[in-house]
């Protein structure tokens, strides 16, 4: 009889308290898939409150560390989350101890992932973390193992679910920012603080792992472009509609001639593109390779059975005995990168103003573009309902101009934007958006 990995678990939580029952109402299942038993001999939370599952004959640890330290233990799964302690010393501990980990932890994985890689090799332990991006999507293991024959020139994605909700809200219904937000919270898809998800921090973690594991890139967070969705109006998904796009927060990693680019914003997308029709709090990656068709991977993001299946396909690998490189390569083999500024991003842009509507206004916008070499692909100016064109001369109210240019570069629209606010022959700040070809 093969012995069974032993499994201690730190964190009962949602998550947690999913990967128990699964593991044992699977249990048969596991053991025929990995050729050995799987069981959970000890746990570990802040509190022994009663919960929903039976830890009959399952030992209680005292904290994450001794439960990271037990001898009894073979496999520690961390699910308290946290960039800091107690969760980065208990997997540290567990991985110097010869043990192997899995993790939901996007924040502790970005943050110090290369440390903790680097003390899975030492140990010979796996490091396995499936479950901290997109959840259920095995868009980990895709690009790890599935391409490891592949050159990636980008990998881009909806990677948070509760901004994905509120612009698809917002589009649907019509619905202002701050209304969707509020029903959001309601409906427990966004926290009480819903800060870090909307300003697009969740998404720029998780990025900055897919980032790693697609062009062998030091995982660094601090090299990416975020920016949240926030200033997102209906009337800029009503026109993203009508000129056959569809708005999402993005975090896209690619291939440059200038070297890694990577950013996390609001993004206009065709509507004729997969990701374009993931509405919802579901996630989507998209992952372009050489010699193969675009792949899309979609599914729940977040939620605890999707996370728990994730954490638990984690388990089975490792009861299996597969000890991949948790980025891919070995740590040493991973290149430094550096934040490449986003003046130098090439692409399209959506672009929304508020116009004086007076003569000459349309004739100086166009100039301050010509300067800059942006070429205009299409042009819609949108009067009030009811309202007389007026005649030559004559002054009213800001009417908003909507442009979409062909591909130039982010610092040239800038400068031409700059430029027109200088002009005062535009009201406000403009909106700008960029768009992501397929």
């Amino acid at each position: 009889m093969v012995a069974p990995l032993r499994v201690g678990i730190a964190g009962l939580g949602t998550v947690g308290a999913e990967v128990v029952r699964l593991i044992e109402q699977q249990g048969r299942v596991l053991t025929e898939r990995t050729g050995r038993p799987v069981k959970v001999v000890a746990v570990t939370a802040r509190s022994k409150k009663k919960r929903a599952i039976d830890l009959a004959g399952i030992k209680w640890a005292k904290d994450p560390l001794a439960l990271a330290a037990d001898p009894e233990v073979d496999c520690f799964v961390e699910l308290m989350g946290g960039s800091g302690d107690p969760a980065l010393s208990a997997i540290d501990t567990a991985l110097k101890a010869g043990k192997s980990v899995v993790t939901a932890n996007k924040a502790l994985i970005a943050k110090h992932g290369l440390k903790l890689a680097k003390a899975a090799e030492k140990s010979g332990g796996a490091l396995n973390f499936e479950a901290a991006v997109g959840a259920a999507i095995p868009v980990i293991k895709t690009l790890r193992e599935g391409l490891a024959g592949t050159g990636i020139s980008r990998v881009y994605g909806i990677l948070n679910g509760t901004c994905n909700y509120i612009l698809t809200r917002m589009e649907q219904e019509g619905l202002s920012f701050d209304e969707c937000l509020k029903d959001a919270q309601r409906l427990g898809y966004a926290e009480a603080d819903p800060s870090f998800d909307i300003h697009g921090h969740d998404t720029a973690q998780k990025l900055a792992i897919l980032a790693s594991l697609a062009f062998g890139t030091q995982v660094a967070e601090k090299s990416i472009y975020v920016e949240g969705i926030s200033s997102i109006a209906p009337e800029d998904l009503k026109a993203a509609d009508e000129l056959g796009y569809r708005v999402k927060l993005l975090g896209v990693a690619m291939r440059t001639a200038k070297g890694i680019e990577q950013r996390v914003h609001p993004t206009m997308v065709p509507k004729s593109s997969s990701i374009a029709q993931v509405m919802g709090v579901t996630n989507a990656v998209t992952i372009d390779g050489e010699g193969i068709p675009p792949i899309t991977l979609v599914g729940p993001g977040a939620g605890g059975a999707a996370t728990a299946s994730a954490v638990v396909a984690d388990i089975a690998d490792v009861a299996r005995g597969i000890r991949a490189a948790p980025f891919g390569r070995p740590v040493d083999k991973l290149q430094a990168t550096e934040k490449a500024p986003m003046e130098r991003h090439e692409g399209g842009y959506y672009i929304r103003l508020m116009a004086r509507d007076h003569a000459g206004t349309a004739a100086t916008i166009a100039t301050r573009l010509a300067e800059q070499k942006i070429s205009i692909e299409s042009i819609v100016q949108r009067h009030p309902p009811g309202s007389e064109p007026l005649k030559t001369g004559a002054k009213g109210g800001p009417v908003p101009v909507i442009l979409i240019t062909y591909a130039t570069h982010e610092d040239a629209v800038h400068k031409a934007l700059q430029a027109v606010q200088r002009d005062k022959v535009i009201s406000g700040k403009p909106q700008v958006i960029r768009i992501e070809k397929n």
